[in-house]
């Protein structure tokens, strides 16, 4: 028992020291993360999430290594569609660009907890009843299809029950104050817009959760390989999310892609007793569905004439928000496409 816990162990506790070395060493201090420093950054997490595959396939062989290898190209690929509400969400709470590092920070902290809750109930599940397995199926394939049909996105945190509930007990400040999250006055504690905030990319997370993890199940049900491809997929969020801000417009066939292996993914869960694709052949599948619709969209955004706008220039975040701390927290509902383009027509 001890020894099928030491894994765990040490996985959990290089997964603190690097969020420690991140928040209290490299980004001690707020500021806005360039395109240049985010890709750093971004390329570190891969590399970071390479090597240790690279363990797991002299410590568990090529089969599981290529599992976990499958699985966090599933993850990261998804993860590219949090990036787009999360672009929608700053946008509507008018987040100053200096803070939004902290708030992916804490959020995505939040999201390592409760994708350890949801994959350790969703094994336990397939372990008990495995029938459920169909159940996954289905919803991945009923997301792809609502996910191909979508026309845009939008957010109403009006409209989200944690938010409201929130709202209702707990006093909130009209201002961003010096990127905290709560404050005494008049022996009062206040929320501040950017607890708000946070409350949003939380629970907005639990709903990719529940989209993504089943999506890996059809991979493997090996709770650490499920875990730690997530794990590392997260990670690399906050930085991909500053990478791609700037030119994430382009990518516009790309949830097509996403669409796409939640589709095949499905089935492969539905056909698992009947059927087994082997893994090797589910990587070339998903990799190959990303590259199309990546290629697609940069050869018909070129083709249109549209040039990306590069995350240093986007004027339109620096002009409309400015980085005062006591910036207004409010807003209204915004599609994405409105977002890029206005900040295009700044830039």
């Amino acid at each position: 028992m001890a020894m099928e816990l030491l894994p765990w162990l040490a996985f959990s506790v290089f997964v603190l020291a690097m969020l420690a070395l991140d928040l209290g060493v490299f980004h001690r201090k707020a500021r806005v993360i360039e395109t240049r420093e985010a890709l750093v950054w971004t390329a570190f997490w891969i590399v970071l999430a390479l090597l240790f595959n690279a363990i797991v396939y002299f410590w568990r062989g090529p089969e599981t290594a290529l599992e976990f290898f499958t699985g966090y190209l599933i993850e990261k690929s998804l993860s590219v569609d949090n990036i787009f509400v999360f672009l929608l969400i700053f946008a509507y709470f008018k987040v100053p660009r200096l803070y939004e590092h902290r708030v992916l920070f804490w959020g995505i902290l939040g999201a390592l907890v409760m994708r350890l809750l949801f994959i350790a109930a969703g094994v336990a599940l397939i372990k008990q009843f495995h029938w459920i397995i169909y159940i996954f199926g289905g919803v991945l394939i009923a997301t792809s299809i609502r996910m191909a049909l979508q026309k845009g996105k939008e957010i109403h945190p009006e409209r989200n029950p944690v938010l409201r509930l929130f709202r209702r007990f707990v006093p909130i400040t009209e201002d961003y104050v010096e990127g905290k999250f709560l404050l005494r006055r008049s022996g009062t504690i206040y929320a501040t817009p950017l607890l708000v905030v946070l409350l949003v990319v939380e629970t907005t997370d639990v709903v990719f959760a529940v989209d993504s993890i089943p999506a890996i199940f059809a991979i493997t049900l090996d709770p650490f390989i499920v875990y730690t491809s997530n794990v590392f997929a997260i990670l690399g969020l906050r930085a991909l999310y500053f990478a791609l801000a700037g030119v994430i417009r382009m990518f516009r066939y790309l949830h097509y892609g996403l669409s796409a292996i939640l589709f095949f993914v499905g089935v492969k869960m539905i056909l698992s007793d009947v059927y087994k694709i082997p893994v090797a052949i589910a990587l070339g599948v998903i990799a190959s569905m990303l590259l199309i619709s990546v290629m697609v969209s940069i050869v018909r955004v070129r083709r249109a004439g549209v040039n990306a706008v590069p995350a240093d220039s986007r004027g339109g975040r620096n002009d409309r928000i400015p980085r005062d701390t006591t910036e207004r927290a409010d807003g209204s509902a915004r599609q994405i496409d409105d977002v890029a383009e206005e900040e295009s027509e700044r830039g």
